[in-house]
């Protein structure tokens, strides 16, 4: 086998197979691309920050009712921002409820994402979280600020580059 064959067998063995809510996606002309599925065998879904609020909107019509969890992480200093939404299918006869998990992948210099909590709004404290932690901006989000550093705190604690100050003053206590 040549050394070009190979390379090829390797990017084929690399795709991942599409889920079925990857599957619905893409018959209904959504743009997305499968990812491996989780610990749990859950699927993940990569979606691009401008096709996030049309997917979502999908998702949320074809039963997807309950964002579980929404929250963000950081691939290292350099690398991209990650926003994720975990969704679920709440129904009153459902033993095993339908499960997605969405990763949005951000540029670390300009992380911006459209809100979500137009369509579920148990997003309003997480999206703030994920503000507050690691700088992302969620535009159209109705009160996008600080929930739990001081107002006038500087920087993205979470953020894997984040250079923590050498004190912190004492503020008036009493």
């Amino acid at each position: 086998m040549t050394e070009e064959q190979q390379v090829e067998n390797q990017a084929s063995s690399e795709l991942v197979a599409p889920g079925v809510v990857s599957s619905w996606l893409s018959e209904n002309d959504f743009t997305n691309e499968a990812l491996e599925p989780d610990h749990s065998n859950i699927e993940l879904i990569k979606v691009e920050p401008e096709f996030l609020l049309p997917i979502a909107t999908a998702l949320y019509a074809y039963g997807f009712n309950c964002l579980q969890c929404q929250g963000a992480y950081d691939l290292g200093p350099g690398k991209e921002l990650v926003s994720f939404y975990h969704l679920i299918k709440i129904a009153d006869d459902v033993t095993e409820p339908e499960e997605v998990r969405l990763k949005v992948f951000l540029p670390r210099d300009n992380p911006r994402v459209p809100s979500v909590y137009w369509i579920w709004k148990g997003a309003d404290w997480q999206e703030r979280e994920s503000y507050d932690m690691f700088g992302i901006i969620y535009e159209g989000h109705p009160n996008l600020k600080r929930i739990l550093m001081p107002e006038d705190w500087v920087g993205w604690p979470l953020r894997k580059d984040y250079i923590s100050p050498d004190f912190y003053e004492l503020q008036d206590a009493y």
